[in-house]
């Protein structure tokens, strides 16, 4: 009994800045967590940052964001992550959820941005949407077809029924859970804004923000929404099996399926990496990962591994990532966010 209470009191003693020799005893490689969309470009840097130093390889697992999250704010200590990736900002809630829980200095790096896309199979014809029109496919209540200023239980089966010129088939489209910075982001970007397009929803945001976002946030269960889980290898598989369906993921997973896929204009925008960029397409979004400031020092190789992300060889515009499909930060930010990851600055507060 004596032996296993000397065990519990040395890990705490670890991360009070005991030297880093002694915490290899306990994890010798870099435990990350988090979004499905960050994972390969971060398995492409571990495998990199393994390769060219004495530290092991990363030990990275595809959470969705949310779930990283809940991991990462769990607690200060080796049976805890040391890092998360995100393709979404950390929310107010979660970074008080650390604070709550010793997680007390986070360090956010900015890596880059992405693209949501609509994509279905190259076997099917290209496909244009509006946001108005995904909003009215996927929402479980939607505007009175009649006119009326209230909302009904989603009535539309086809994609024609939202629009003449679509094709006559069911929809269906295969998307990611809850626990997805993906979904957040695409309920943010493309559900919130194809909403606002209808007047009195306009009004109601602005009035009572969360009725509006009670409407423009709830996705249908009927079965014309099918959650895919984390893994956006298998909706790419479901669409080529499948090309009256579509799918929601991020543009690196287009950009690496383009033989198989085919992303959808929105709002008269193509899902290209100029256009994500520029910002002309309207799904675009940035992605994060976050470290734990108390872990760097003493579990081998965080800081090491932050280096090799952050540098020019990695996420520069014509770095490793940006062949995976990781839209670069113009310099001048991609500088900016450099010299604070270098300085381990720590976020103070979330907006």
């Amino acid at each position: 009994m004596m032996k296993k209470m000397v065990w519990f009191l040395a890990i705490p003693l670890i991360f009070a800045g005991a030297p880093a020799a002694d915490a290899q005893s306990a994890r010798d490689y870099i435990s990350i967590v988090g979004s499905s969309t960050v994972y390969p470009f971060a398995t492409v840097v571990a495998e990199q940052f393994g390769k060219g130093t004495k530290f092991k390889t990363p030990k990275i697992e595809s959470t969705g964001t949310g779930g990283g999250m809940k991991l990462f704010c769990g607690g200060v200590g080796v049976g805890h992550p040391d890092i998360t990736n995100a393709s979404r900002r950390m929310k107010k809630s979660e970074f008080e959820s650390c604070q709550a829980n010793g997680v007390k200095d986070i360090v956010e790096v900015k890596i880059g941005y992405d693209g949501i896309v609509f994509a279905n199979s190259k076997k099917a014809k290209p496909f244009q949407v509006t946001r108005k029109e995904l909003f009215l496919a996927l929402a479980k209540e939607v505007p009175d077809p009649g006119g009326a200023a209230k909302t009904v239980p989603n009535p539309y089966k086809t994609w024609k029924s939202i629009n003449s010129l679509f094709p006559d088939t069911k929809i269906e489209v295969l998307g990611p859970p809850p626990t997805s910075g993906t979904r957040d982001a695409f309920l943010e970007l493309a559900m919130e804004e194809g909403a606002a397009k209808f007047e009195w929803l306009k009004k109601l945001k602005k009035e009572d923000e969360k009725g509006f976002k009670k409407i423009a946030h709830t996705i249908r269960e009927d079965g014309a929404y099918v959650e895919a889980g984390e893994n956006d290898v298998l909706i790419v598989q479901k669409l080529v099996a499948n090309p009256n369906a579509f799918g929601i993921f991020g543009f690196s997973f287009l950009d690496q399926n383009s033989d198989k896929v085919q992303g959808a204009a929105v709002d008269g925008a193509d899902p290209k990496f100029d256009l994500i960029l520029s910002g002309k397409y309207p799904l675009s979004r940035p992605l994060f990962f976050y470290v734990k400031k108390a872990h760097v020092g003493v579990i081998p190789g965080i800081k090491e591994y932050v280096t090799e992300f952050t540098s020019e060889k990695a996420w520069g515009r014509n770095g490793y990532l940006a062949e995976k499909g990781l839209i670069p930060m113009p310099d001048d930010e991609r500088k900016k966010v450099g010299q604070s990851v270098k300085d381990m600055a720590v976020l103070t507060t979330i907006d």
